[in-house]
């Protein structure tokens, strides 16, 4: 009887050993829930200074969205902020060429041209930004305003010690340059 019992025992269904049914096995690697978006989270990154976190945000990105032009200019001027200019460069022209009239890309481009000394690039480059943004960004036009001072003053010098060039995020995923005191 006793055999029996543990027999009748052995063939009845387990229970299951995390209550409610739940999987026992390892998670399969599938995302649950929302996940932040990659290019929101390196805008935020790059609000904080933290340049490398967020270029490696901006690659997620890509990953999740495919290289589009608001990414590669999103890579692109992580890596202008990391000093990397042909890095930059190389992106920032890819993102125009993904989209011609991306106006961060173009104007982003005109800051690693001024950064690099090609002057008279960087001011069409920001002619281009400053047309393709109908002239409503203040920046834009304070940035081509520079390029073209300098052409026309050689002696006219990028930034001085006290004033220097700097990119500060208008809106979704848009970098501008601006001088800071």
């Amino acid at each position: 009887m006793i055999l029996g019992a543990m027999l009748l025992t052995a063939c009845a269904e387990p229970e299951p050993l995390l209550g409610d049914g739940a999987d026992p096995f390892a998670p399969t690697g599938a995302v649950r829930g929302d996940s932040v978006d990659g290019l929101i989270v390196g805008h935020r990154l790059m609000e904080a200074g933290q340049f490398e976190l967020a270029l490696k945000a901006y690659y997620r990105a890509a990953g999740e969205t495919g290289l589009n032009a608001d990414v590669l200019s999103a890579i692109g001027s992580a890596n202008l902020r990391l000093g990397r200019l042909g890095q930059s460069e190389r992106m920032l022209r890819e993102a125009i060429e993904t989209d011609q009239r991306f106006v961060p890309a173009w104007n982003n481009l005109g800051v690693v041209l001024m950064e690099t000394g090609r002057v008279g690039e960087a001011s069409r480059v920001f002619q281009t930004a400053f047309a393709l943004d109908s002239g409503n960004s203040d920046e834009i036009r304070e940035n081509l305003r520079r390029a073209l001072a300098q052409i026309d003053n050689p002696n006219y010098d990028t930034p001085k010690q006290d004033e220097a060039f700097d990119l500060v995020r208008r809106g979704t995923g848009r970098y501008l340059l601006l001088q800071t005191p």
